[in-house]
């Protein structure tokens, strides 16, 4: 039986999300800094690769849910484009008891109702896409 850890795995990204590249130690402060606020014990990130639909590192954070409390991704931005994609990784959560976490927009998911308002945060987001000036 694998025991479980007290802690939420971070998971930040080095390619820009929506047009805005965040520079990874600010991602992890970010993360911290929610962690601390919901007295959550933050485990090390994992840092996606660059190659645009990348998530090596994501699968890799799903797969250890089993032995975590969660996982804490900088943004909701970083969830992956495919709808089907993200629905394994919602079920994985619940499957395994987990939660997930997003520390830019200070949201939590665990439930159905919760990945249900989610998805619908993704689709504004994605459909509110608009080029930024902050590059």
């Amino acid at each position: 039986m694998i025991k479980r850890k007290n802690g939420f795995r971070g998971y930040i990204g080095s390619r820009a999300y929506h047009g805005i590249s965040t520079p990874q130690h600010i991602q992890n402060q970010v993360i911290r800094d929610y962690c601390k606020t919901h007295q959550q014990t933050f485990l090390l990130s994992v840092t996606e690769y660059a190659i645009p639909g990348c998530y090596i590192m994501l699968n890799t954070v799903v797969a250890e849910l089993p032995k975590l409390n969660g996982t804490v991704m900088y943004s909701v931005t970083m969830m992956p484009k495919n709808a089907a994609f993200r629905q394994r990784i919602y079920k994985a959560v619940q499957a395994n008891a987990a939660s997930l976490h997003f520390a830019l927009e200070n949201i939590s998911a665990h439930t159905s109702a919760d990945f249900t308002a989610l998805e619908y945060h993704i689709t504004l987001n994605r459909e509110m896409e608009i080029p930024t000036v902050l590059k």
